[in-house]
């Protein structure tokens, strides 16, 4: 490991008290190139550089307890989620108050997103040793808030195998400039105008992305090979059988009072969908690459991804703000992520972007999620890398 001796720019010529300030700024590069390290910052870093380390290096680095899957403590959380999902719907039917339903809409759309999360485990396979356990758990979960549990986790399984990849990767991907251009103005005004991008899950799930064929709900997708479509079918009767209740239920207590017990909180949960996986690709305040071709590998890819603090929520939501180990290691489950992502920062240096640190609500977000929506728009179509580009006449 290279020592990197930041110096100050201000006193080239410190005496002694400017040595000792010089001394305090001393930083350690893990890049082996000898860069300079000043407040924190590396001089000259390029996180597009093949990294000196290999992906073998992180995981020998995270305990080995951090792999343990324990499915009585996942199934605790599942516990968790379902009973405060039932105990907010109890008190919001006993004060049945306008002042009031907008907090239960809050609060239910985010658990409807920490349901989420914890269907996202059993895709992964991180809630427990037992795929059967897994899938049966991550269809009640998943279908419950309108998704297609095989259908997502196959496509979420495309997305972890190419982040990072312009062409391959499955979800917030960037559009080459030629498929931008070719763009209806209306699909540029949704994918590109705040609030609009907050809203496209469910449109991702009937039609994915542009210059992407195929739907979540079709077994005979291209999202999925001969042998999965039985289970991608599964996944869709589960899905209308959902619906199929939600209406019966609409027709027993009346449409208004289902759209406020359950449409609202959808459309929280959505929006919560939306920000946290389009700030966990985008958003960073320094411009993060894409790959193509030779340039791409499983880890510079994922190095790509970006950690957040959500603050209060962070608990509530099972770190799903704790991304880049997630996304190399998708094995590990949530309540190990913290401790895992500590134990590899060491290895990962500068290639890993300490998430700066939020307040109890992660208001800070939104400027980033502003920002990089106003430009972050396409890449090139040529070049193996690239990062995003500014379609200015559109604003």
């Amino acid at each position: 490991m290279a020592i990197g001796l930041s110096h100050s720019y201000s006193s080239p010529s410190a005496d002694k008290n400017g040595e000792d300030e010089l001394m305090k700024k001393v930083s350690f590069s893990p890049l082996g190139k000898g860069n300079e390290v000043v407040n924190g910052e590396e001089i000259g870093f390029d996180p597009s550089e093949p990294p000196p380390f290999k992906i073998g290096d992180i995981r020998a680095a995270i305990p080995e307890h951090c792999w343990v899957k324990d499915p009585w403590r996942s199934c605790s959380y599942v516990v968790r989620d379902i009973s405060v999902a039932l105990g907010l719907v109890a008190i919001a039917l006993h004060f049945n108050s306008w002042i009031l339903w907008p907090v239960y809409w809050f609060a239910q759309g985010t658990i409807f997103w920490a349901i989420f999360v914890l269907g996202h485990d059993c895709g992964h396979g991180s809630f427990s040793e037992n795929p059967n356990l897994n899938d049966i758990v991550g269809h009640i979960l998943h279908s419950s808030i309108l998704v297609p549990y095989h259908g997502w986790r196959i496509s979420h399984r495309t997305h972890h195998q190419n982040h990072g990849h312009v062409e391959n990767d499955e979800s917030w991907v960037p559009l080459p400039e030629k498929i931008y251009k070719n763009l209806d103005l209306a699909t540029k005004f949704l994918r590109y105008k705040v609030p609009f991008p907050l809203f496209a899950y469910p449109l991702y799930l009937w039609s994915r992305s542009p210059g992407k064929k195929g739907s979540h709900f079709n077994p005979y997708s291209d999202l999925f090979k001969s042998s999965e479509r039985k289970l991608a079918l599964t996944s869709t009767i589960c899905w209308a059988a959902m619906v199929s209740f939600l209406f019966c239920l609409s027709i027993r207590i009346g449409p208004l009072l289902l759209l406020k017990l359950y449409g609202v909180p959808y459309v929280i949960f959505v929006m919560w969908l939306d920000f946290v996986t389009y700030l966990h690709h985008h958003g960073h305040e320094k411009k993060l690459p894409w790959y193509r071709g030779k340039e791409w590998s499983y880890l510079r890819g994922g190095l790509t991804t970006v950690d957040r603090d959500y603050g209060w929520f962070n608990k509530i939501h099972h770190d799903i703000g704790t991304h880049v180990i997630h996304h190399l290691f998708p094995q590990i489950p949530h309540y190990h992520l913290e401790e895992a992502t500590r134990a590899a920062k060491p290895i990962m240096g500068m290639y890993y972007r300490e998430p700066k640190k939020s307040g109890p609500v992660p208001f800070h977000l939104l400027q980033n999620l502003v920002r990089s929506i106003n430009e972050d728009h396409f890449v090139s179509d040529s070049g193996e890398i690239v990062y995003y580009q500014k379609d200015s006449p559109l604003y």
